[in-house]
């Protein structure tokens, strides 16, 4: 995924060590064009894998699993965080944890939309302590529906999440890792390497 390496490295802002703005593509204004081809990688990632829906959380994750839904030729569905008129009854909910805003948050998928039948890929814009991955399968989970994998555009790879994701025996796609940010720079691993370590 060059194109979003390239994008993260010169439109990427580094708020803190820990930060990293990237509202100019991904998460308030969005790129169609490397959201089609984030959507494909994704596609080609998990071709074969039999998913049937793709799960993801309101709103950053909505672009890219859109996109991947395209592709794969599935029905995307978005666990929402606000309670809706129009959503109360037969609900699947689980709470996440919001490391940023240091709050928990209900979020809630219907449960006509998921069945034990579906093959679920879990897709989100970040991935760094992965409260939301978790709270995601565990409302797919809950659906007694299985999960395909779990696909991210942007992993810290610096914080805990996609380690207790893998411990927990998923599979996780990150298309770009980050390994720091310490000093105002992004420093990306290289996603092959890492692989090879995680293989060994």
């Amino acid at each position: 995924m060059e194109q979003l390496i390239e994008k993260i490295k010169n439109d990427g802002s580094v708020l803190s060590s820990s930060i990293l703005k990237v509202d100019s593509f991904l998460n308030h204004q969005i790129d169609p064009q490397l959201m089609n081809e984030i959507g494909s990688e994704f596609a080609k990632r998990f071709a074969g894998s039999g998913v049937t829906k793709i799960v993801t959380i309101e709103s950053s994750g909505i672009a890219p699993a859109v996109m991947a839904g395209l592709h794969l030729k599935v029905p995307v569905i978005f666990a929402r965080k606000r309670k809706s008129l129009t959503l109360v009854n037969d609900l699947i909910t689980a709470s996440v944890y919001s490391f940023t805003k240091k709050e928990s948050n209900d979020i809630a998928v219907s449960s006509k939309f998921l069945s034990e039948q579906d093959k679920v890929l879990i897709i989100d814009d970040f991935l760094a302590n992965g409260q939301a991955a978790l709270g995601l399968s565990e409302i797919v989970n809950k659906a007694k529906a299985s999960i395909a994998g779990i696909g991210i555009v942007i992993e810290k790879g610096f914080q805990d999440g996609g380690r207790l994701l893998q411990e927990k025996g998923y599979r996780v796609e990150s298309l770009a890792v980050i390994q720091s940010l310490e000093n105002g720079i992004v420093e990306i691993e290289n996603t092959e390497e890492r692989k090879a370590e995680l293989t060994r």
